[in-house]
């Protein structure tokens, strides 16, 4: 019991002491705590954890039993919060950079189950037919409900070559979907780009990546080497998000002068604002972007600051709506926490969470059963470029 108490209270200073290096600090700017430590509490915890630790019909590690009780914690805190061990957290670090062996596809949790935010350009998910709103019930003949987000991430992925089963879940389905998949390495090309016609340049933006920024320009730039483009159509479709200044140095790209986004959370470190800086790479040339409902996160901020500044015209379906910003936070032994800190805003002050960016001009998709893939989006986007002018 000794050791149990000792190891907690080495925990929780450590904690604090996090915060101290990271700018955590509490909202009235202090440099403590701005409460006692709750020792009623912590020993409530103590006593149910040695309960568990000598009773529990399977023998447990304390290393075991602490890992879970923080999944719980932040699991029970919302969808985005998670607890990362050495493992997932280095596959975090390889899915930022653009390599990973899975399925290929952004997930959430939602009432218990496993949301798709997105697939990603062809992956296995994708090529699978997964699409934004799928619900998956089931991995390998299990129910995932109630096992939280990481442990479905860790039974999604998987060496390459290996084999996973789904059960799906889809609204307007009313027998769920089996499909058997393969998992691969997942090479993420970022940032693709070429003229559609008429000096119209189209950039395809997959994900939020480490260099999406400076890929983004570069694209641009080898766009208008070949031609002065007349309009550019920006895709956002089915891009879940990832890092928030590669997002906003895209924006910042595009629009002269003004606010990008702004966020606010507990503590002053989470209350930032984003401005343009750069000037505009295109001189006023007309865009659209191209979002849907699996458009998220730091694609939203995009659209959300080209809406707002009157930069852009958004087309498509409305996006997914997940305006909260995470925080990772590393700890020992390589393992990191991801924590909800703030929430983002647009520059006109909408909040984007549960609600989505509405586009502009509303275009459906294709529908699936058609063979001549036509994209009624981007031959809409280029419609709409040809009867533009440019920004002055």
């Amino acid at each position: 019991m000794l050791k149990i108490v000792l190891t907690l209270w080495l925990i929780t200073l450590s904690l604090f002491t996090y915060g101290e290096k990271t700018n955590l600090q509490p909202a009235d700017g202090s440099s403590q705590p701005s409460e006692r430590l709750p020792l009623k509490e912590l020993r409530l915890f103590t006593e149910v954890f040695e309960q568990v630790r000598i009773g529990y019909i399977e023998e447990l590690s304390d290393d075991q039993l602490f890992d879970r009780v923080i999944e719980g914690l932040l699991a029970n805190l919302d969808p985005h919060s998670t607890y990362l061990n050495q493992q997932s957290y280095q596959e975090l670090q390889e899915n930022t950079s653009g390599d990973y062996g899975g399925l290929g596809m952004e997930v959430t949790t939602d009432q218990g189950l496993i949301l798709v935010v997105s697939p990603l350009d062809n992956s296995p998910a994708a090529e699978a037919g997964i699409r934004s709103g799928d619900y998956i019930v089931e991995i390998d003949q299990q129910s995932v409900r109630g096992i939280g987000l990481q442990k479905a991430i860790d039974k999604l992925r998987g060496e390459q070559g290996s084999k996973v089963s789904l059960s799906i879940a889809r609204e307007g389905e009313a027998e769920k979907i089996q499909l058997n998949l393969e998992r691969e390495i997942i090479h993420i090309n970022s940032v693709r780009s070429r003229i559609l016609e008429e000096n119209i340049g189209y950039i395809r933006i997959a994900q939020f990546q480490t260099n999406s920024g400076d890929e983004f320009k570069t694209a641009l730039n080898e766009l208008q080497a070949e031609a002065p483009l007349q309009g550019l159509v920006l895709d956002l479709r089915n891009n879940p998000g990832g890092l928030l200044p590669e997002s906003t140095a895209i924006a910042d790209a595009l629009i002269g002068e003004g606010l990008l986004v702004y966020t606010e959370g507990r503590l002053p470190s989470a209350n930032r604002e984003f401005n343009a800086t750069s000037g505009d790479l295109l001189d006023g040339a007309p865009i659209v972007v191209l979002i849907n409902k699996g458009s998220a996160s730091a694609s939203e901020i995009v659209a959300g600051a080209l809406q707002d500044q009157g930069r852009a015209t958004i087309l498509g379906t409305r996006s997914f709506g997940k305006g909260s910003v995470q925080t990772l936070m590393p700890l020992d032994d390589g393992r990191a926490i991801k924590l909800t800190t703030a929430h983002y805003f647009t520059p006109n002050g909408r909040s984007i969470h549960g609600e989505g960016i509405e586009p502009d001009m509303l275009v459906e998709p294709a529908e699936e059963d058609l063979e001549d893939n036509k994209d009624p989006q981007l031959e809409a986007a280029i419609a709409q470029l040809k009867n533009s002018t440019a920004t002055p």
